[in-house]
């Protein structure tokens, strides 16, 4: 029988120990991974974007009536302009898109939901002076309001999802089925061309939210695939020019500058049950997109014959856990390595971590703000980076590797009540003991990375100062309901 977290933490205490270690961990997120979520951040993803992750959620469902489920959100294809057409942003059908869960802390995935996409492309035609010419345009007509009305629509697409148990390529694959109907091809909506053409795009939007058998697993899931507008903040482009920021503004005094993009989502709701093994409550969770290995280019397509045929083994090119840690803490020459990498293969980016340079970079922007030199290497991050902090999300065994952990134990805090700083803000149901969608991941590490919860003075200064990167973001600024991400962008609202 798991023990309930509420009698492995057993004093006020405990739990500050645990903040000011969790602070530690968020340290080491900070440090080496502060200001920028994963958006084009290693040089292969950038020729790749359909396969770029950009962000990685996992935490119990808050939904009134779900807190009995784990939701999973991966966010793919970033910096979507809600204008860009005719194609708009449709995933790859070369590719194919995971979550792993690792229940057992070996940092082997035990089990693998994956998503593979299918493009039909209806070539519409309109007959002009007695030929039918094939029109330019993605739409013809209006869209919706149901998954059925695509009679306007020129190209639609759908995705088959699998479960695998074990080995992500080798293991038991079987596939995740619709509850009501037992087809196991499911839809993706129309990214949101205008109101014009898919008019009430949410109400349109959530007939694509499907209840899900999941093989081997009591209970039923939910499932969403579609365009959802950016869910991470940041003052991106003052981070990358030095951390050229306002560290001691408000919390507000920045924008976030890419509140006006979109991005492509997979979220997935499964019982706890289902995700968790014997007596361990905590999971690790990350998702990866990966690409076959050859592509032959056909320079001339039509419609019966595809732009490329592609073939060998799958090749992974993208990997997420934690945020931000390939955007700021992977050295360069190492980026698309991390990517094609697994999380029991960590220890060779062991060095990013003990020995960070991302608080060198602070000292000298910010001299007197960083934590002491002599602090490395930096084996107080370690536990929260590559095992999880001990006694809020560490598993009982557990071997050091990059992603993101959850107490499934914890129950979850309601949207109203969430802390945005999750942990730091004594929210124990937050990042990073897995991540919300309203947890502003930017200010906590910012505030970590300036040395606020060294709890040593003789090591390290203590400063409490109120860090931030001036792009706010709460729990409040989302949905309280599958799928929680706001609706897309439109690319025409007139």
């Amino acid at each position: 029988m798991k023990v309930p977290f509420s009698k492995r933490i057993t004093s006020v205490a405990t739990i500050s120990s645990i903040a000011i270690g969790l602070a530690g961990a968020a340290t080491m997120m900070s440090m080496n991974t502060a200001n920028a979520s994963s958006h084009r951040e290693a040089p292969f993803i950038t020729s790749a974007p359909k396969v770029d992750g950009s962000d990685f959620y996992m935490f119990r469902s808050y939904e009134t009536g779900r807190e009995g489920y784990i939701t999973f959100v991966a966010n793919y294809l970033p910096l979507q302009d809600a204008y860009g057409g005719p194609n708009y942003f449709d995933l790859d059908d070369n590719a194919l898109y995971q979550i792993h869960v690792d229940n057992n802390g070996d940092a082997v995935e035990d089990i693998t939901f994956s998503f593979n996409f299918q493009s039909q492309l209806k070539d519409l035609q309109l007959n002009i002076a007695g030929t039918d010419v094939s029109v330019p345009l993605k739409n013809i007509g209006i869209i919706g309001p149901s998954v059925a009305d695509t009679g306007a629509l020129n190209g639609t697409q759908s995705y088959y999802l699998d479960v695998i148990y074990g080995d992500r390529r080798t293991g038991n694959t079987m596939p995740v089925v619709n509850y009501a109907t037992g087809a196991d091809t499911f839809v993706k909506p129309s990214d949101y061309i205008g109101s014009k053409s898919i008019p009430g795009y949410s109400n349109y939007a959530d007939t694509h939210i499907y209840d899900i058998a999941i093989p081997n697993c009591s209970g039923t899931g939910k499932v969403f695939v579609g365009q959802r507008q950016e869910s991470f903040s940041v003052n991106l482009g003052e981070v990358f020019d030095l951390v050229n920021l306002n560290p001691l503004g408000d919390i507000d005094s920045k924008p976030n500058t890419i509140a006006d993009k979109n991005v492509t989502s997979l979220v997935l709701e499964v019982p706890i049950d289902c995700v968790t093994s014997g007596s361990e409550d905590v999971i690790g969770g990350w998702t990866s997109a990966s690409l076959r290995q050859a592509r032959v280019l056909n320079p001339f397509p039509d419609f019966d014959n595809a732009p490329s045929v592609v073939g060998g083994a799958w090749a992974q090119v993208s990997r997420l856990g934690m945020p931000l840690v390939n955007e700021v803490v992977i050295g360069l020459k190492d980026k698309d390595r991390f990517n094609a990498s697994e999380p029991k293969d960590d220890t060779q980016f062991a060095h990013y971590v003990t020995n960070p340079t991302f608080p060198a970079l602070l000292e000298i922007l910010f001299p007197g703000t960083a934590v002491a030199p002599n602090l490395y290497p930096r084996t107080d991050l370690v536990s929260a980076f590559l095992t999880g902090l001990e006694g809020l999300n560490q598993p009982g065994s557990v071997t050091g590797s990059e992603m993101l952990r959850l107490n499934t134990g914890i129950n979850p805090t309601s949207a109203a009540n969430q802390h945005n700083l999750g942990v730091l803000g004594g929210d124990l149901a937050g990042f990073p003991n897995g991540r919300r969608p309203g947890d502003d991941v930017v200010d906590s590490v910012l505030r970590v990375a300036m040395g606020a919860l060294i709890s040593d003075s003789t090591i390290a200064p203590n400063n409490t100062a109120p860090l931030t990167d001036g792009a706010d973001i709460s729990a409040l600024d989302f949905g309280n309901n599958f799928p929680y991400l706001n609706a897309p962008l439109p690319g025409a609202g007139n």
